[in-house]
């Protein structure tokens, strides 16, 4: 039991992704397995054990799952692991680090979404390649500010997104925006927006096309950005984009821009 604890505190200390599973009901009860990603070829490694392999080997798997998407939970099994039935809870716990954002785009916007995001317990990077407008500076409540093209980032970094975190384009300029959303598409990242008009996001969609993004890569794609709240300032409109993250994360059904017709701004 000490092994497991030495290593879900070093797992901790290195801001590593683990998730731990506890027997709270049921044949070995205070038995743990401990498991995470992407240390052996299969993509994940456990120690401990539940008391059968089998049982093992499907709580392993779930507590993935739940790793993946940040959450925490009681499941119930059979003792070998069976699907519904009841004779083993298992407590499987999360520790995930923080979700990220990165917002592309060192625009007047920018400032007021890195508020909010960061109030919602995202870790937040902003990046642009024009060095006079990325600087700490102008977003102290960012905890990166990098200067570089947007994609070159995604092709350093793309491949440690998932599902909990998101990308928010704020560029609305072609040469900027266009490789970066190419870049982003690549990534299992959850939420992909960006912000522009309908007429500057159906150009956007045009040239995409040229890049060979097929329509399911287009339709990952939340753009105008946001929800449509009626917001005008930088505040409003970061909340209707966080609020548009939210609802696409949890999969409640919210009245987004992109879904509607006519002027973003009216009246």
């Amino acid at each position: 039991m000490a092994e497991i604890y030495d290593a879900l505190g070093a797992a901790l200390r290195a801001s590593r992704p683990v998730a731990l599973a506890t027997v709270i009901e049921g044949p070995h009860a205070g038995e743990k397995l401990l498991v995470g990603p992407d240390r052996d070829p299969a993509g994940s490694w456990a120690l401990g054990s539940l008391g059968d392999p089998d049982l093992d080997r499907v709580v392993g798997r779930d507590a993935l799952g739940e790793l993946e998407a940040g959450t925490t939970i009681v499941r119930h099994y059979g003792e070998h692991g069976e699907a519904r039935e009841g004779a083993v809870s298992v407590f499987i716990e999360s520790f995930a680090p923080p979700p990220r954002m990165l917002i592309f785009g060192a625009v007047d916007f920018t400032k007021a979404l890195v508020k909010v995001a960061r109030v919602l317990g995202y870790h937040v990077t902003v990046c642009d390649a024009r060095e006079v407008f990325a600087t700490r500076r102008r977003f102290p409540d960012a905890d990166d500010v990098v200067v570089d093209w947007p994609h070159r980032l995604l092709e350093r970094e793309g491949a440690t997104l998932g599902p909990r975190d998101a990308i928010c384009v704020l560029t609305h300029d072609h040469k900027f925006d266009v490789p970066a959303i190419v870049a982003a598409l690549q990534t299992d990242v959850g939420y992909l927006g960006a912000m522009g008009s309908r007429r500057t996001h159906a150009e956007r969609v045009r040239r995409l096309r040229e890049e060979g993004v097929d329509d399911p890569g287009i339709a990952r794609i939340m753009a105008p950005i946001g929800l449509d709240l009626g917001g005008r300032t930088p505040e409003e409109t970061a909340i209707s984009i966080c609020a548009e993250i939210i609802a696409l994360r949890t999969g409640r059904v919210a009245p987004s821009l992109r879904d509607s017709d006519g002027a973003i701004h009216r009246g």
